[in-house]
């Protein structure tokens, strides 16, 4: 067996008898959780006395502005993140891929996320149990809802949808929509033109108009 399993397995047997409680409370939505720095003071020492080390790897990220309630500006960011567990002993790895979504009002999107990321990898891949502003658990922001396409506006896409022979769950996953009335109304004219580029085309008369010439009467002549 690898080493790096092994002392993946060490650290899994030290945290089932530790545990991470959640004690930590988020105001807004009432809950308990776990934060990230609590995953830190239980990893950080175990992790070394099995000679295990971490080593995050962002390899996408997606983000936008939303809107709050209040009309505030949030960031909201996605990261896929690759954590590489490697033995120190003989350089053996395993690597794990983990989501990590947050949003903030400054410059912490990206921040939170990576600490989400980690913190449920390491939940996850040591099975951490519970013993009873960095963290994206720790707050909950109240986004507005994005403004969808009207009924009329609805009914004119599927139209044209029939009408051109479109794929209408193709279309709705190019979207990235689950259904018609969640096309967001910024995103109307886009999908109005993608499904008019599906139209077919008119043949053009490839004969040149000088062949035609006799059969066009000329007015005016004698």
């Amino acid at each position: 067996m690898s080493e790096v399993y092994k002392a993946i397995n060490a650290v899994m047997a030290h945290m089932a008898k530790e545990g991470v409680s959640k004690d930590r409370r988020n105001q807004q939505q009432g809950y308990n959780f776990r934060g990230i720095d609590d995953m830190y003071n239980a990893l950080s020492k175990v992790l070394a006395e099995n000679q295990l080390v971490v080593l995050p790897r962002v390899t996408d990220r997606y983000r936008e502005e939303r809107q709050t309630a209040k009309g505030g500006l949030l960031l909201y960011t996605i990261l896929t993140v690759e954590f590489d567990f490697v033995s120190a002993k003989d350089g053996s790895k395993h690597t794990v891929c983990m989501i990590g979504e947050a949003m903030d009002s400054a410059d912490k999107s990206s921040n939170k996320a990576q600490s989400a990321a980690l913190k449920y990898a390491a939940m996850q891949v040591f099975m951490i149990p519970t013993e009873g502003d960095n963290d994206a658990d720790a707050t909950t922001h109240e986004v507005r809802a994005v403004p969808c396409i009207t009924p009329a506006q609805e009914l004119e896409l599927q139209d044209l949808a029939r009408d051109v022979g479109a794929d209408e769950m193709k279309f709705l996953k190019w979207c990235n929509v689950a259904s018609w009335a969640d096309i967001p109304a910024k995103n109307y004219m886009d999908a109005r033109k993608a499904l008019e580029s599906k139209r077919p085309k008119k043949p053009v008369n490839p004969q040149r108009s000088d062949d035609l010439d006799d059969e066009i009467p000329e007015f005016g002549g004698n």
